[in-house]
């Protein structure tokens, strides 16, 4: 039996997945998309070393997020390497998003020693002309290839980002075969929000709703083949789309593709655990992960330069600041994240649509396109009504992932206990469980433990 169909859970219940923290706005290039103004030098208002070490601490003190360390372009930093080792040794997973240029032999060999897990660098085309013209410094493709080639030699999972727009919305299958040939372990695409600089280029660059359901339904078709991380970001509709398709899929009588991807469960490096050296073992997310589509205030949230905090780095509807309060307050109690958190809130055809709960539309573009963050999606060509919603709920929450890894024997029935709640929280029930198991003294698991685990009252076992 499935779980019944809701609301995102109270605030108090989530936790974050992905933070994004601009790190400092300094930037040595000048791309004409980026959602800041980025200047030569970093900012006098970028945050101290030791705020940001204390930061670090009010994080890992009530969850273990991705943290991923942006900018403007983060090695702009002098104590880029001491904030992340900092953050490895607090067990957070470190990420680094780069432009790569700065990437020489010795920032290799400092990015690895500091612990990151995953090193992202943007590729805005297949070739050096359409990179170099978005980033607007000659030599810039080719030097974000040099560093990266430099990352994959130090054994460093990377993944290429490229930002979907007119200039290169035709040049994805080369830009995907160029991952491939780079060695990357990961791939994702951004389809443009009009924020920041990409106000300016937005009429220019944007590429209509039609176009949008065009390219995510050949990404579809490309994540059954390419043995990759595909993600696409910005484009909650992709969740509608891989929905639809694996439902037509299965009413064909064809063996229809898992809602995660192949290429995304054995990319994804997933940890379960990450155990501390306080000894405080708590969950953490995998790298990617497929659950739904706007995350923004519920499982991501974005840190500017300055401590400010926002639903995400496109959507600039304060919602804190921990200069002044602490994160993990403005985390649950934001009224600007309880609006997100809370579909049944959403305006238009997104308020009206039957893929709502796994989508929500990008609420960025909504903002940018009407000042309500709420409004409807307004690149989005589905008019709501095809589906029924108990299908679609029920295939997203069934999403045959694998088992999360266990470190106490399960039994068969155990597993199928898990394997009947949605995916995306399977590895928070293992995690509840095993501790149970442990506190109780039993050396394995049958679905007797995960149900006594659940007259313990954890909101997570179903």
């Amino acid at each position: 039996m499935t779980m019944p169909l809701s609301i995102p859970p109270a605030s108090a219940d989530l936790l974050p997945r992905l933070i994004f923290w601009e790190t400092t706005r300094g930037c040595n290039l000048r791309c004409v998309h980026c959602r800041a103004t980025a200047t030569e030098l970093s900012s006098p208002d970028d945050l101290s070393t030791e705020t940001c070490l204390n930061l670090i601490d009010q994080i890992a003190s009530f969850s273990r997020p991705i943290l991923i360390l942006t900018g403007g372009e983060p090695l702009f930093r002098k104590d880029i390497f001491e904030i992340a080792s900092y953050g490895t040794k607090k067990g957070l997973r470190m990420a680094l998003a780069t432009n790569g240029t700065l990437v020489d032999d010795d920032v290799a060999d400092k990015i690895a020693a500091a612990g990151f897990q995953r090193v992202s660098i943007s590729l805005d085309g297949a070739d050096a002309a359409t990179h170099d013209a978005f980033r607007m410094i000659p030599g810039s493709f080719d030097a974000a290839v040099a560093g990266l080639k430099r990352l994959r030699a130090r054994g460093m999972s990377v993944q290429i980002n490229t930002t979907v727009a007119k200039h290169n919305a035709d040049q994805l299958p080369q830009v995907l075969k160029l991952t491939q040939d780079l060695g990357a372990d990961a791939f994702h695409i951004f389809l443009l929000v009009p924020v920041g600089c990409g106000v300016e280029i937005g009429q220019e660059q944007m590429i209509s709703a039609r176009q949008y359901e065009e390219i995510l339904n050949w990404w579809y078709d490309q994540s059954k083949t390419v043995m990759m991380d595909l993600k696409a970001t910005c484009a909650p509709h992709y969740f509608r789309i891989r929905v639809q398709r694996i439902m037509d899929e299965k009413m064909r009588g064809e063996t229809p593709q898992p809602f995660v991807a192949p290429g995304t469960q054995a990319k994804a490096g997933h940890v379960d655990v990450v155990t501390t050296p306080d000894g405080q073992g708590l969950p953490t997310p995998a790298l990617s992960a497929m659950t739904r589509g706007c995350l923004a205030g519920t499982g991501v949230c974005f840190i500017s330069h300055r401590g400010e905090v926002f639903p995400c780095g496109y959507l600039p509807v304060a919602a804190g600041d921990v200069k002044s309060r602490p994160f993990e307050e403005i985390w649950r109690d934001s009224p600007v994240f309880a609006n997100l958190r809370n579909p049944h809130m959403l305006g238009g055809k997104c308020g009206q649509c039957e893929y709502k709960f796994i989508c929500e539309g990008c609420r960025a573009r909504a903002y940018a396109q009407t000042g309500d963050y709420m409004a409807e999606e307004p690149f989005c060509a589905y008019e709501p009504g095809e589906r029924r919603v108990g299908e679609i709920h029920d295939l997203h929450m069934t999403s045959d992932s694998p088992m999360p890894e266990t470190t106490i024997p399960w039994s068969e029935d155990a597993r199928a206990a898990v394997a009947r709640s949605p995916f995306f929280i399977r590895a928070k029930i293992v995690s509840f469980v095993e501790a149970y198991a442990r506190e109780n003294g039993l050396a394995s698991i049958n679905a007797g433990t995960v149900a006594a685990a659940r007259c313990k009252g954890e909101s997570l076992v179903r």
